[in-house]
């Protein structure tokens, strides 16, 4: 093994036994990571990224999982000979973890300690492992949260995790993960969650964290945008097995790999909007049928000549959704008989309009009001002041059972497909009960037969009637989700981060069905989203909220090429650059 090498992974082959036998998820893996780099590990959910950084930890559960060959070999305290991370005891790891090989987990809500001080989570690392006495490790945790620029930290250490935000949750993750400044971060998806802008200050601190302790970075991620802009080379695994690797602009220049091409060109980009986006699957089954044309042909085609003749008959006509002064208001805290004491607005005095068949894209960081908009418009939640007119009709004063009706027309779908559904309920049935409360069509045979039709609509079968939500992927949950939304025959529609939780070759199919389904039954977006390209790429008009206000509405494009507001132009300047 070289002298630079830090980590160097073997051939590695693992799986994990279960009642219908063993499953290989990791087949013959090598890659290496030399001193003072960042490497990134590339693809899709459940190509065996995170088990792959897991056996790197040796945290794989030792009953279910089983590693049929490889190694795994680790340069300890720069050691002369490498150890073999699989060969050691789990004692040996306790001592290896933390010092040597420290993790950023993708959730850290789910990571920390809910019912302890983020202080203290730090500092128990630094004292397990003796970096640190306990006169002084609080000194040294401050230093860290200031390092990680943290706000207030002394605040933050004598705070739990659910008293802060995501993107400073994930700060607090980093400083435990470098407090005993390891030769190796694993990060996994340290960014999926989090907001363009904070996803772009998370990078920045990673990077100038690595150069100042000279740390090796294995940077697991299914965001090509983010692995151009922080690793030197990178590795990309389909199907348990790594396709291809290298020098991170090498391979984005020109990949070889049909699967490497699909990842890159699957991304909605800011400079064209196809009529289609290219999913990986054209060009996996160009490469098996040794089809030479270009699988990017269906996309080619450019929205952009239709779009001027379509803004022109849509904004002719008078609005269908028609927002005035619109406050959301939140009680913060009550006193002992229960009575606010002090309220927040969401949403603040906002006024905007929706035409039919225009998707209107409505951006900003987490906590701008976004989702507290769209619910408030489905009356989901109450709202304040204001008022919400849908096609003449004012929303806010409906009582409940028109409500009931009122609902046929708008619906939602959900960011998180999985808590969206009850997990005991078939899937058919599900997106059958609106149908059934809402008193359309005279039996269940009848609306069985359109329920059966509108998943082969989304892209499923009739068979996916019969099986349960842990049956299917995320992508195909979503577009069960999607076949809900439609079962009333609604006109609009409000996607609230339909597709965030989506890897991007899925998102583009997601993406695709919508303007499909858009086209086919003259639906109305709202369409919400922190990810600036996609919402780019679908939208007619962009609506950028900050604190609860409009800070922008403009033309999609018009806003892009020349944003008004300082604050939009941070939004886009904080969207990752594959060029």
């Amino acid at each position: 093994m070289n002298k630079n090498v830090l980590l160097k992974v073997n051939n590695l082959s693992l799986g994990f036994e279960s009642d219908e036998g063993f499953s290989l998820v990791v087949n013959d893996v090598s890659f290496e990571i030399k001193k003072g780099e960042i490497t990134g590990l590339v693809g899709e959910s459940g190509c065996g990224k995170t088990v792959t950084s897991l056996s790197v930890m040796n945290l794989l559960p030792k009953k279910k999982s089983k590693v049929t060959k490889g190694q795994i070999l680790l340069r300890v305290n720069n050691s002369e000979e490498p150890v073999d991370i699989l060969q050691l005891t789990e004692s040996q790891m306790q001592n290896i973890r933390g010092l040597n090989i420290g993790m950023i987990f993708q959730e850290p809500m789910s990571s920390l300690n809910p019912v302890m001080k983020c202080g203290k989570q730090v500092a128990e690392a630094m004292l397990l492992h003796k970096i640190i006495n306990k006169e002084n490790v609080k000194s040294r945790v401050l230093e860290l949260f200031e390092e990680v620029k943290l706000p207030e930290p002394e605040r933050i250490y004598n705070s739990y995790p659910h008293q802060l935000s995501g993107g400073q949750r994930q700060r607090v993750m980093i400083a435990m993960a470098i407090s005993c400044k390891p030769s190796l971060l694993i990060a996994d998806e340290p960014t999926t969650a989090l907001d363009v802008t904070v996803q772009k200050r998370i990078l920045e601190l990673i990077k100038s964290l690595q150069k100042k302790y000279e740390i090796s970075i294995l940077f697991i991620t299914h965001d090509l945008g983010v692995v151009y802009n922080i690793a030197d080379n990178i590795a990309v695994m389909y199907k348990g097995r790594i396709v291809e690797k290298g020098n991170v602009s090498e391979i984005f220049k020109n990949p070889q790999h049909p699967y490497t091409k699909g990842l890159i060109s699957c991304r909605p980009v800011l400079n064209s909007r196809p009529a289609r986006l290219p999913v990986v699957n054209y060009f996996l089954k160009n490469e098996e049928q040794g089809n030479h044309a270009s699988p990017l042909a269906n996309s080619e085609v450019s929205l952009d000549s239709q779009r001027k003749t379509r803004h022109k008959r849509i904004y002719s006509n008078p609005p269908a959704l028609i927002v005035k002064n619109l406050t959301t208001s939140f009680v913060t805290r009550r006193n002992f008989f229960g009575k606010p004491k002090s309220v927040q607005n969401a949403v603040s005095n906002i006024s905007f309009n929706v035409y039919e068949g225009e998707t209107l894209g409505l951006v900003g960081e987490s906590g701008c009001g976004k989702t507290s908009l769209g619910r408030t418009i489905m009356r989901l939640i109450s709202p304040g002041n204001g008022a919400i007119l849908y096609k003449g009709i004012d929303i806010c004063n409906l009582s409940s059972s028109e409500l009931r009706k009122f609902r046929t027309k708008i619906q939602i779908i959900f960011q998180d497909p999985y808590s969206s559904l009850t997990p005991g309920i078939q899937v058919g049935k599900a997106i059958q009960e609106p149908m059934k409360v809402h008193n359309i069509l005279s039996s269940d045979v009848e609306r069985k037969h359109v329920v059966v039709e509108l998943l082969e609509k989304v892209g499923l079968e009739e068979k996916h009637y019969y099986r349960y939500p842990h049956e299917f992927s995320g992508g195909q949950l979503q577009r069960v989700c999607i076949a809900r939304a439609l079962a009333l025959n609604p006109d609009f529609i409000i996607c609230d981060e339909a597709v965030s939780s989506l890897d991007v070759s899925v998102q583009a199919q997601v993406l695709n069905l919508l303007n499909g389904l858009k086209n086919d039954f003259g639906l109305t977006y709202i369409f919400i989203s922190h990810d600036l390209a996609v919402v780019k790429y679908m939208s007619d008009r962009v609506m950028v909220m900050q604190d609860g206000k409009i800070a922008e509405l403009a033309d999609a494009d018009l806003l892009y090429k020349n944003p008004e507001s300082h604050y939009t132009k941070t939004l886009i300047n904080a969207i990752p650059d594959v060029s």
